[in-house]
């Protein structure tokens, strides 16, 4: 078995574990000085701003102004961490 690490998410609301493959974590990251909590951090990000993404662009129907709003805000806090914008980062503009 390959080893696991675990991580500890808080929130306002509670607090809740995910257990990874450590091999997996260390693959995802891009620089070497980078901590395992970083690259959970940043492909966190990069995963809520997808979903976002999906929800207010691609997904059935007409997004309302509040789905909006949040993608907006969403692609804001992408931008500050990355340095960059979602469709720099993935390609994927319109």
């Amino acid at each position: 078995m390959a080893e696991r690490v675990t991580f500890t998410i808080s929130g306002p609301d509670g607090e809740d574990e995910i257990e990874l493959p450590a091999g997996l974590v260390d693959m995802l990251g891009e620089e070497d000085d980078e901590s395992q909590a970083q690259v959970v951090g940043d492909i966190t990000t990069m995963a809520f701003a997808s979903r976002a993404h999906m929800i207010a662009h691609h997904g059935e129907g007409e997004s309302s102004e509040g789905v909006e709003d949040v993608e907006s805000e969403a692609m804001d806090l992408f931008e500050e961490r990355f340095g960059m914008t979602y469709g720099e980062a993935t390609g994927h503009q319109h």
